[in-house]
């Protein structure tokens, strides 16, 4: 009993250390999850243990309502993703990452199917059982790292600065008919223009907002210059707005924001940026990149894209430690063919 309630304040307590240092942290997944665990256990022993046949409902409960809610998403996930990729589509450009929730969906759909076919049908044994095996194996860290990934996509947006920064960076995207801030743009922008204004009235410091992006081949203007129209005309100071309009992708934003930083003579560590709440968590890291160990505040996502945006997060994710992964897949394959030899 002791041990198990130690577990649960060490594994949240780790939780709550892991966030102080790092914000956008994949340990701040993956202790979550084991708190979570580690809670549900605490409740589970105490359920049996007592005599309280209100607890035991309680629990019971719970239990059915988790255990149905897991079953219909496990049942119709193939579906739902389905869905969102129609309705991504519809509303989005017709681009292939704009199609990632479909194809997912249709893949995961016809996979049982293909499985028997392929893997009972057509190869023989014991190759038929070493790729099954291989494939379970494969899925099953796939899901696993998806899902803490996504936890801590979702803790780092529990960030609240203080109202002290010496900087703000906004992140750019994509115009519309080349000179007008989209939708998605205006919801970063206007998350700075909020934090800039409560932080000039609460400290009368008014922290610089750099407007981060370049011009695209079907831009008539920079980025960065449409973001500073548009910061203006919400009645900000234009001495407290610049605009950063050489770079075209989130490296950049911050590698060419850094200068900016440097030429007006403003603490690197003491500030934030702004992007949507699923780009959060990969940007950190590309501002500690180029020499600004700050954190993000995200604006909301509309809900038909995020499963979308938050699979393309990932993909980017992988592609970044695309070597361990490389030697997890070997490591899946060494198993399977000893299990099968």
């Amino acid at each position: 009993m002791y041990f198990s309630i130690l577990t649960l304040i060490i594994s949240i307590g780790l939780l709550c250390l892991s966030f102080y240092r790092n914000k956008a942290s994949f340990w701040n997944g993956f202790l979550f999850l084991i708190s979570l665990f580690s809670l549900t256990g605490n409740v589970m022993f105490f359920s049996l243990i007592s005599s309280s046949k209100i607890l035991h409902s309680i629990f019971l409960v719970m239990t059915i309502l988790i255990v149905v809610l897991l079953s219909l998403i496990y049942a119709l996930h193939a579906i739902l993703l389905i869905w969102n990729g129609i309705i991504v589509w519809r509303r989005e450009s017709h681009s292939l990452a704009n199609l990632l929730t479909l194809i997912i969906g249709v893949f995961m759909l016809i996979y049982p199917i293909l499985s028997f076919l392929f893997f009972r049908k057509i190869i023989p044994k014991p190759y038929n059982l070493m790729l099954e095996h291989f494939t379970e194996l494969g899925a099953f860290y796939m899901i696993s790292v998806f899902l803490i990934f996504s936890l801590s996509v979702w803790i780092c947006n529990f960030y609240r600065p203080k109202y002290n920064k010496d900087f703000i960076i906004v992140l750019g995207a994509g115009l519309l008919n080349g000179n007008e801030v989209s939708p998605l743009l205006a919801s970063r922008i206007e998350v700075a223009i909020d934090f800039y204004q409560k932080q000039s009235d609460s400290s009368n410091k008014h922290p610089l907002i750099i407007c981060s992006g370049g011009q695209g081949g079907d831009e008539k203007i920079p980025e960065g210059v449409a973001m500073r129209d548009y910061v203006i005309q919400k009645g900000v100071n234009p001495d407290d707005v610049i605009a950063e309009d050489k770079s075209v992708n989130t490296i950049q934003n911050f590698a060419f924001s850094k200068k900016i930083v440097d030429r007006y003579d403003l603490d690197p560590n003491n500030g934030i940026f702004v992007s949507n709440n699923y780009h959060i968590y990969r940007a950190t890291a590309y501002a500690k990149n180029a020499g600004m160990i700050i954190s993000g505040i995200g604006s909301k996502t509309s809900g038909f894209f995020l499963p979308n945006a938050i699979i393309r997060e990932f993909i980017a994710i992988l592609m970044r430690h695309k070597v361990a992964n490389l030697l997890v897949v070997l490591l899946f394959v060494v198993i399977a063919v000893i299990q099968n030899i």
